[in-house]
């Protein structure tokens, strides 16, 4: 679908000729396409479901499930299976293949010495599975990046790979992907989806000692216990050898203050660290990234996807996003080259916390640079020399304008511009209302703000403004195409809207800043 047209030309205000005095209004920059994205209650997941554990006393009652589904004879148990492949199967990637999972997850409660057929198998795990639908209570929060295969455009099209965050019953989030095509012109077409989803194969990751060695340290726990994981492990180790060390843990270690604190923390980092893969014969736009680690066990929100290019040339993505346990929010990050692999790990440093953070495309001065809201209300700068442990932020923009006055952030990854680097940023207003702005950010020196969009780039209209959350237009990255910028935006997580933007008339409008932040 093509994208609305808005008017070039600069308007008078009429109310104001009849008293004499003219007021000039400015052109919209952002032409709100008619592109959208809604939720879809059928797009599911099949989950582990134990039963008993949905009531608040967390007492299962797997055993008597099971009971009852073993004294089930083999003509029951084929006309039960048969009945619920056929209903589910076309709604998930290899139904049957989760059912065994999900059977063998609690095969230990089936008695000693039962033998139990296959399909009594699949059909026990039917009874520990239920669906749950991802994008049930909102659609919202979408970042977009250039797909890694361009193949088989025209010069003025860029095939895009679209990140967003799906909220279903009980307020868990997850990511999902979409692709699509921007061109001719500022023509947005969103691939067609299918109803089937997957949510991959999740194996232990390799793990980096400087991460576990900063993540202890920020906790002040047990040094000797660090200590000892310096000494005895490699700069990259495996899930193997991080049990083999543990367990020759010298036993007069064991009982100081802290070390079993300092163990169980150690395998919590372990734990957070993981790869996710999808088989691949399954469509982009099926892949579901849901919380698996303990630090996000009610959440993954807000992933901010960036192609980032390493000083070889060599591009890759990474996105951060909000990893929430239900208590704390802490910043993560994920790596793919493809979107079918992902490796997702934690951040360290005192800027690594709370939410939105967002990578530069690019080193800055042969160091990762991050975009980082540690104290909640500012934008602050941090730098890292291995992407992982993030030092102290430096504060470059702080609410001044009265549609942000509440607290500001960011709302993706920068954009390189000749000009510098743009920054849309996200401005918190009266009634909670939240609006698009940009900043702009010296290329060589980014903790420098140099220029500055005075109004809001977009605020919810009279159309936007209803929703899961209302009053809201929030993006977690914007891509360039050409000299325009494609902003998708999360409409009162309600639904998802694209918006353009010349990239030249928007610099043009910003303003200088004449205080700039000084260098760092």
């Amino acid at each position: 679908m093509n994208a609305m047209s808005t008017s070039s030309s600069t308007e008078i205000d009429k109310s104001a000729e009849s008293t004499g005095s003219t007021e000039i209004t400015e052109p919209a920059l952002a032409t709100r396409s008619a592109v959208r994205i809604s939720p879809q209650p059928s797009r599911v997941i099949a989950k582990l479901f134990v039963p008993g554990e949905e009531v608040p006393e967390n007492e299962s009652r797997t055993a008597a499930v099971i009971a009852r589904v073993l004294s089930l004879d083999e003509h029951q148990v084929d006309e039960v299976l048969t009945r619920t492949l056929e209903s589910f199967g076309g709604r998930h990637h290899d139904l049957r293949g989760i059912l065994a999972s999900h059977f063998e997850t609690i095969s230990h409660r089936i008695p000693h010495g039962e033998e139990v057929s296959e399909r009594h198998q699949l059909l026990i795990g039917a009874y520990f599975t239920h669906e749950y639908s991802i994008e049930g209570a909102a659609l919202c929060n979408p970042s977009m990046v250039a797909h890694p295969d361009q193949e088989g455009l025209a010069d003025d099209q860029t095939r895009f790979v679209l990140s967003a965050r799906a909220i279903g019953e009980g307020h868990l989030s997850c990511i999902e992907l979409r692709t699509g095509v921007v061109g001719p012109g500022t023509r947005i077409e969103v691939d067609p989806i299918t109803p089937v989803t997957s949510l991959g194969r999740v194996r232990p990751a390799d793990y980096d000692r400087r991460l576990f060695e900063s993540l202890l340290a920020a906790h002040a726990d047990d040094d000797e216990v660090a200590a000892f994981l310096h000494r005895h492990l490699p700069a990259r180790f495996s899930a193997g050898d991080l049990e083999h060390t543990l367990r020759n843990l010298p036993y007069a270690l064991t009982p100081r203050q802290g070390t079993h604190r300092t163990i169980e923390l150690i395998q919590w980092i372990a734990a957070s660290t993981y790869d996710l893969e999808f088989p691949p014969d399954t469509r982009l736009s099926e892949r579901v990234l849901w919380p698996t680690g303990p630090t996000e066990r009610r959440g993954m929100e807000d992933a901010r996807f960036v192609r980032f290019t390493d000083d070889d040339g060599e591009a890759s993505y990474y996105a951060t996003y909000t990893a929430f346990d239900g208590a704390t929010v802490v910043p993560q990050r994920l790596q793919t080259e493809d979107f079918r692999v992902f490796h997702t790990t934690q951040f360290g440093g005192p800027a690594a916390a709370n939410k939105g953070m967002a990578l530069f495309p690019r080193k800055v001065g042969g160091r990762y640079v991050a975009l980082s809201r540690w104290d909640r209300e500012n934008t602050s700068i941090t730098t890292s020399p291995d992407n992982q442990t993030w030092t102290v932020a430096h504060t470059i923009q702080t609410p001044a304008r009265s549609w942000e006055l509440t607290q500001i952030g960011n709302c993706g990854s920068p954009i390189e511009t000749e000009q510098g680097w743009l920054v849309l940023t996200h401005g918190v207003g009266p009634m909670r209302t939240y609006s698009i702005g940009a900043i702009l950010l010296d290329l060589e020196h980014p903790q420098r703000l140099i220029a500055s969009l005075e109004d809001p780039l977009i605020s919810p209209d009279a159309q936007e403004r209803d929703g899961y959350v209302p009053n809201v237009v929030y993006s977690c990255g914007a891509m360039r195409h050409r000299d325009t910028l494609v902003i998708p935006y999360g409409i009162s997580d309600n639904e998802i809207g694209f918006a353009t933007v010349p990239i030249p008339a928007l610099l043009g409008r910003m303003r200088p800043v004449e205080s700039a932040t000084s260098s760092v």
